[in-house]
């Protein structure tokens, strides 16, 4: 029998933390709750946790000193933030803290619950083989600082546009579907995908930033399918 996802679940808030936990058991998972970044500390040493939504905003302990406390202890599982703050730079920090995805309140009972089904349906392995750097070209990607260079001048890139240039040089040389990128990069399920022209309009995006003066010709469209990386 497989083993039931147990998910950490840290907000301060009492009733949207009573909401998530009912709605979240209700999908089938364990949830272990706590009410500050202390309590959640403890409640993550237990060793068996899966996945850990983390609120950001907290008194003593906030979200990212304690995902960086659980990082240093090796818990190596997805993490998702919960935050009040929609700002890039508050989103930036917290990917460089070491989390995988973020949802800005006020949010979708359903967007989390999606979120938080792509986020295991990775792999421990997968999640110990993602790519962290990259060179090809002019271009230096770090995933880690969420930085990209061309020409070592600092390109200007959202979070998504990272996540989806992640993917395909993961799968370098591979068509990548736009139902995959919508799923594996926005957390979509297969009945609930919005239309792939967002997937085209970031890829537009993408190779407006990266091509030369002769254009990008590393992201290659595939035909009725999505995109592949080909440096």
């Amino acid at each position: 029998m497989a083993k039931t996802p147990v998910i950490l679940l840290v907000e301060d808030e009492a009733a949207m933390r009573e909401g998530l936990v009912h709605n979240i058991e209700f999908e089938g998972y364990e949830v272990r709750a706590a009410a500050d970044g202390n309590s959640g500390y403890e409640a993550a040493k237990s060793g068996d946790i899966d996945l850990a939504i983390l609120d950001v905003m907290m008194p003593g302990m906030d979200g990212l000193e304690l995902l960086r406390r659980l990082r240093q202890d090796g818990f190596g599982g997805p993490v998702l933030f919960l935050t009040a703050r929609g700002a890039e730079e508050d989103k930036l920090e917290g990917f460089r803290a070491g989390a995988d995805d973020y949802v800005t309140k006020p949010f979708s009972v359903l967007e989390l619950l999606a979120r938080v089904k792509a986020l295991l349906r990775r792999s421990p392995s997968d999640s110990a083989g993602r790519l962290d750097r990259f060179a090809f070209r002019d271009i230096e990607v770090d995933f880690v600082a969420m930085e990209v260079r061309k020409g070592g001048k600092l390109i200007d890139f959202s979070l998504k546009e990272l996540e989806m240039l992640r993917l395909l040089i993961e799968r370098s040389g591979e068509a990548v579907s736009r139902s995959d990128l919508l799923k594996y990069v926005w957390g979509y399920e297969e009945d609930s995908m919005p239309t792939t022209r967002t997937i085209d309009t970031h890829v537009a995006r993408l190779r407006s930033k990266l091509g030369g003066p002769d254009g990008c010709d590393f992201i290659k469209t595939v035909h009725k399918v999505g995109y592949k990386f080909q440096d």
